[in-house]
């Protein structure tokens, strides 16, 4: 049985190789065995591999499965054979999730909606994951809030625009590009206010003060930060961190996506001032501790059950082929794609 693995190149590429692995023949008491049907594609994070001394000659590719249980151990509770079941793998695991089958504990598994196809709940669940924490457990998220979600036609984004308006939340999106716009303008619930960041006419600040009678926005999601005048052309559309911290409201909440963002005394002020708060979005934290086990299953069951009944209403690309995930993850860990892949098994 194949799997897709990746390393670093010399170079800082990456290299994806499909190598053969073993699945156990015993599995332990609260393991499952699951044949894959589909799994979606998400980048490599080396650097958190390493941080967490994760790191391996070989990184699994493909963590977000969905599947049917074909064995379970003797202490499992949740499962049974012929289960239809959905979840993310954990960074530690050994397998990589376009394996045909794969071993993992049950604590990273929940039922699978009948009516979600294996497609559609792979590709959804680690968006639909990333929108709660940021939303929910981060932001604390109220009826009422306004919220500002950067690059809201990413796949993040738009998980994340359809849970705040099943909040009853006012959203303000940005638009990366003239089809970003066109559609974010198209979706219903319709965004309040879209927000030309491809148009150099159109400024974010000034926007969004005019949007709430200049009180500002309640919740910040961002998509990468500049923080100076000067960075590489990949992040031209990110706004810098001054800008930000103008539009907060007071006692607003900014999540940001960006690890290596560094405050000046001058910006933590504006921070104090405003009694605001700031938080960082590592969605691998439930998985990386056990923490908070139940709420995070109850998470993954929720995502899904939203899929279900139609307030998720993801933007992916068609299923994939095995034969061509090398292709397609090379895609997805250099950026060049803006829709979720998924690979059919």
């Amino acid at each position: 049985m194949k799997g897709l693995y990746c390393k670093p190149g010399d170079q800082g590429d990456v290299k994806f190789v499909s190598q053969e692995t073993n699945v156990p023949t015993n599995i332990g008491d609260h393991q499952v065995k699951v044949q894959v049907k589909s799994c979606a594609l998400s980048p490599v994070d080396f650097k958190l591999y390493e941080d967490l001394k994760l790191e391996k000659e070989h990184v699994p590719v493909g963590r977000e499965i969905a599947g049917v249980v074909l064995q379970v151990g003797s202490k499992v509770a949740f499962f049974q054979p012929d289960d239809e079941v959905v979840g993310i793998l954990p960074l530690e695991a050994e397998q990589s999730g376009l394996c045909s089958v794969v071993v993992t504990d049950e604590y990273n598994l929940v039922l699978k909606p009948e009516k979600v196809s294996w497609f559609e709940a792979a590709a959804v669940i680690k968006d639909g994951l990333r929108a709660y924490t940021a939303l929910h457990t981060l932001a604390r998220m109220a009826a009422g809030q306004t919220v500002l979600v950067l690059d809201g036609a990413g796949p993040f984004g738009v998980l994340a625009i359809q849970l705040a308006h099943y909040h009853g939340v006012k959203v303000l999106a940005t638009a990366l590009s003239p089809e970003d716009q066109k559609f974010l303008e198209e979706l219903r619930p319709s965004v309040a206010r879209v927000i030309r960041v491809w148009d150099s006419k159109e400024d974010l600040v000034d926007s969004c003060l005019e949007e709430t009678g200049g009180l500002g926005v309640d919740i910040i999601i961002d998509s990468g930060v500049k923080l100076f005048d000067e960075e590489p052309e990949a992040q031209r559309h990110c706004p810098h961190k001054h800008d930000l911290l103008t539009l907060l409201s007071v006692g607003g909440h900014w999540v940001t996506t960006e690890q290596h963002l560094q405050l000046d005394p001058p910006d933590s002020h504006i921070l104090f001032l405003k009694a605001a708060s700031l938080s960082f979005l590592n969605d691998e934290v439930w998985t990386t501790s056990r923490a908070k086990q139940g709420r995070y299953l109850h998470i993954l069951k929720d995502v899904m059950d939203k899929l279900c009944t139609g307030t998720f209403r993801p933007q992916l690309e068609d299923p994939v082929p095995l034969y061509e995930a090398t292709v397609s993850m090379e895609m997805v860990q250099s950026k060049q794609t803006r829709k979720r892949i998924a690979v059919k098994l």
